[in-house]
């Protein structure tokens, strides 16, 4: 057998989608040496490493792999095939009966074969077995299916019909597709797809490839030869590493320590709309300025694909940077059409901001009124007075008279700028813009700013409302949201969340515990179903503190905060105050490092299920004539000293300090379990040491539910 060669597949196309060709060309690449490894064509005891064994390609115009070793054919490996039981396949002489002849040589043997027959079982259930060796398979077989397999697995997200040359046949792909190679070394493979026999030339650049078509002489050279003859980067990681140097260096050509605004979704975009990337620097008329730069940023990127310069100061420059594919020695033709053509997009802004200056927000809120919010829910006019009744009470409990009257006002604009030209035009710009109409109308920069803020936090890792009045509204708003939703059904499931509630109560969940805000949640959520004029599900409230609680253990197991037992022991107990969470954590950190406590813990957890079982009711305080040995005599005394400390250390906010008193019960709580039968058959004795255990579990689970540490 022949040594393993190194494999490409190259598919020549036409314009890929650009928003998804990395997506692609992963895909791509993935799925064929799967289905190489299935059939031992690769080595699949070695690790796959991307650039090393495994390379995906990805250009506008062509999806391939490089695959390092693959053998032309599998090793011949030992098969085993089930016959028919012994009493059917062989006579009362152990002869091979002509049902048993008729199957060996249908599997292509003989009846000399019957000598080499395995048996296996007993008896009646005696069974033959043809045993074998399977020869290896044909990578020009494996790689024909491989191929059809990889291209109906592929994430595409509409598929088109195209008429093949033959003016017959129909096939249907993302785009049609005009040339296949497949070289194993130097070797062409003899597969076919899509109507296409494999073969070994491909084309490069549209313009400023050397020759129309390339000729590809081996494997290894596929990716060089397209780099210096076809003018290609068909890498996509590194065609985009190009894009990135290269701005950075347009941008240090212009000077005036001007940087681009660079986001990965674009930068992704714009590395799969070009084949070998060239930047050039262009600029419009600074009178556009005057535009607030979140527009002129927006429609440029969003519109266009340019890369727009900011200032030292984060300022946006009329200066911008052009990704090309091509490198004219003339550069002058192809700025020039490209400011000619983004002035009309910025004239649209200018013109969009001008109208929509001309009337108030304040003016506009009528209007929502008449945009549907959600069936059952009303329309964003109706939204809007629940999330001024929230954003009252909660400004309310948070600030006062002044705090809930700026609240109230700016959730009364919040919405408004849904209605102007702008946010039609860029929905991304909602909130943004209404800070900068609210401030020309002449409105408390707070409110302004709320305005805006009240998205916040958009997404992981976003920033906060930055005033109270934000926060207020922030909350209002998500509040609002979540309450509404879950009173009419209408919960995350699975992996689905159309309203983004996950996204909504993590928002709440930062803003209460980074801001450490004096607010109670459950009161929170009666505050907001309170400002429904409509009946809720009865159950909803209870279900959405459930979610809200999960969202935070989520984020505290995600962040690290502490062991999973830890965690829980918190959120067993559902602190009102969610800001309290992550001090009860910290606590709860350090008590679980002590050495008393897994004893205390353990002790804990059988004091809650003596409790939970038993039959009598605790008395309702301990009568210490009642206290007959010295070991309920012993504890009831330690708790008598330190329950007090520890209650005085929780109510300062001391709550480390609250678990470490509760260390020096160890050895009195030992001695009663040893000790004291609790269960005894007079009841007064019995009700007595329940109330004892019963004030000793109050001490213990102020902070957290401290039976979660016990394993």
């Amino acid at each position: 057998m022949s040594a393993p060669k190194n494999l490409l597949v190259e598919l020549f196309v036409e314009e890929l989608p650009p928003k998804v060709l990395k997506k692609l060309g992963d895909a791509f690449a993935e799925e064929i040496w799967l289905r190489l490894a299935d059939h031992s064509l690769v080595d699949t005891a070695r690790t796959v490493k991307y650039g090393e064994t495994l390379k995906a390609f990805a250009s506008p115009r062509r999806l391939a792999v490089w695959v390092k070793e693959v053998s032309s054919q599998a090793p011949d490996r030992p098969g085993r095939q089930k016959l028919m039981p012994v009493s059917v396949g062989l006579d009362t002489n152990g002869q091979p009966t002509a049902a048993l002849v008729k199957k060996l040589v249908a599997l292509g043997a003989d009846a000399s074969a019957v000598g080499q027959l395995a048996r296996e079982g007993d008896g009646r259930n005696e069974t033959l077995f043809l045993e074998s060796v399977v020869a290896g398979a044909k990578l020009a077989d494996r790689l024909q299916k491989a191929l059809e397999e990889a291209l109906n697995k592929l994430p595409i997200p509409k598929v088109m019909s195209y008429q093949l040359g033959d003016g017959r046949s129909t096939v249907k792909f993302v785009r049609p597709a005009h040339g296949l190679i497949a070289l194993h070394g130097a070797d062409v493979v003899p597969v076919s797809v899509l109507g296409l026999q494999a073969g070994r030339t491909t084309q490069g650049h549209r313009f400023e490839a050397a020759n129309a078509t390339l000729e590809i002489r081996d494997a290894d050279s596929y990716e060089a030869q397209m780099e210096n003859e076809g003018a290609v980067i068909p890498s996509f990681d590194k065609r985009r590493a190009v894009v990135a140097g290269k701005l950075s260096e347009a941008a240090a050509k212009v000077g005036g320590g001007v940087n681009p605004v660079v986001d990965d979704a674009l930068l992704d975009e714009v590395a799969a709309l070009v084949e070998r990337p060239n930047v050039l620097v262009g600029q419009f008329d600074a009178a556009f300025l005057e535009v607030p730069q979140e527009c002129l940023i927006l429609t440029m990127k969003a519109n266009q694909k340019y890369f727009p310069l900011l200032d030292a100061n984060g300022r946006l420059t009329n200066k911008f940077l052009i990704v090309s594919n091509i490198s004219p020695s003339d550069p002058s033709a192809v700025t020039g059409g490209n400011e000619r053509v983004v002035r009309p997009r910025l004239a649209d802004a200018k013109f969009f901001y001008d109208q929509d200056r001309k009337k108030r927000l304040e003016d506009r809120v009528l209007g929502l009124a008449k945009v549907v919010y959600h069936g059952k829910l009303g329309s964003q006019g109706e939204r809007v007075g629940r999330v001024q009744a929230i954003a009252r009470a909660i400004g309310e409990q948070l600030g006062g008279t002044e705090l809930a009257r700026l609240a109230d006002h700016a959730a009364l604009l919040a919405k408004a700028d849904l209605l102007t030209d702008m946010v039609g035009e860029f929905p991304e710009l909602q909130g943004t813009m209404g800070r900068y109409y609210a401030l020309h109308d002449g409105e408390d920069p707070l409110v302004a700013e709320a305005i805006e803020d009240h998205y916040k936090p958009r997404f992981a890792g976003d920033a906060l409302p930055r005033s109270n009045v934000g926060i207020v509204v922030a909350l209002a708003d998500k509040l609002e949201t979540l309450v509404g939703l879950f009173g009419i059904g209408e919960k995350p499931t699975g992996d689905k969340d159309p309203f983004a509630l996950r996204r909504h109560a993590l928002g709440v969940v930062r803003m209460l515990t980074e801001r450490d805000l004096p607010l109670e949640f459950p009161l929170l959520l009666r505050d907001a179903a309170r400002a429904f004029a409509m009946d809720l599900r009865v159950e909803a409230l209870g279900e959405l503190e459930d979610f809200i609680y999960e969202r935070l253990s989520n984020a505290l197991r995600e962040g690290a905060n502490g062991s999973p037992q830890a965690i829980e022991a918190v959120l067993k107990l559902r602190p009102a105050r969610l800001g309290d969470v992550a001090k009860r954590l910290t606590a709860v950190n350090y008590f679980a490092v002590l050495a008393e406590a897994p004893t205390l813990a353990a002790a804990n957890k059988r004091v809650g299920n003596i409790l939970k079982k038993s039959a009598a009711t605790p008395a309702a305080e301990v009568n210490s004539t009642l206290l007959r040995e010295p070991a309920e005599r012993a504890l009831a005394e330690s708790l008598a000293k330190v329950g007090p400390q520890a209650k005085a250390a929780y109510e300062r906010g001391d709550y480390t300090g609250s678990l470490q008193a509760l260390a020096v019960l160890k050895a009195p709580v030992d001695a009663f379990f040893d000790q004291v039968m609790v269960n005894v058959d007079d009841p007064v004795l019995r009700a007595n040491r329940l109330a004892l255990l019963r004030k000793l579990h109050a001490a213990m689970n102020r902070v957290a539910d401290l039976s979660a540490l016990s394993a």
